[in-house]
């Protein structure tokens, strides 16, 4: 019996030049059980990895922005109604949860999609991953949020605020725990000199 029988494989940039992508850089790799709606709302950079059981929708007036050098684990969800920018070398790990829209949770309106909006309360707004922003399994990035440039979110936190660049958090909701090295920044110039050189 074949080994790889439960493997889906990934789309290549190849495989999807053709789908229908506002834009869409090489190296690019998606796995073939991933879920994605408004692909005309969605553009990619090089060196991008969508792994098995994501889920992307950027319908209607949403949209999604992935840079370069990005990573986004299995059974992530990107709810991008209000539009998600992930900047390059940003990643998400596992399971983790971004919500550019919400429902109102307080009583005060009716909540989910099958409700007319004028009965609804919906909370929206852009979510902005910095560039080299790391955030941990689990977590849950909600509308509005900024995670500034190189700061770490840990495993299983809730964002519902503005973080600040090159700072750790953990926690729900998220509180900074310390400053976040910046040795990263010497690792990349190396990786585009290298890439530049060959």
């Amino acid at each position: 019996m074949d080994s790889k029988i439960f493997e889906p494989g990934y789309y290549t940039d190849q495989d999807l030049q053709n789908v229908g992508f506002k834009s869409l850089g090489k190296n690019v790799a998606i796995s073939k059980n991933c879920t994605i709606l408004g692909i005309p709302n969605i553009s990619i950079g090089n060196n991008v990895r969508i792994d098995s059981y994501c889920s992307i929708f950027a319908t209607g007036s949403g949209y999604l922005t992935l840079g370069s050098y990005i990573h986004i684990g299995g059974y992530s969800a990107l709810s991008a109604g209000s539009g998600i920018v992930m900047e390059d070398f940003s990643g998400l790990s596992q399971g983790v949860k971004i919500y550019s829209r919400t429902d109102d949770y307080s009583g005060k309106c009716l909540t989910n999609p099958t409700v007319p909006q004028q009965y609804t309360g919906v909370d929206e707004g852009k979510v902005s991953l910095g560039k080299h922003v790391i955030v941990g399994a689990g977590s849950v990035i909600l509308p509005g949020t900024t995670i500034g440039e190189g700061a770490s979110v840990g495993a299983m936190s809730l964002v519902t605020k503005d973080l600040d660049d090159w700072n750790v958090y953990f926690g729900s909701p998220a509180k900074k725990l310390k400053r976040r090295s910046k040795e990263l920044l010497l690792l990349e110039e190396q990786l585009i000199a290298n890439r530049e050189n060959t």
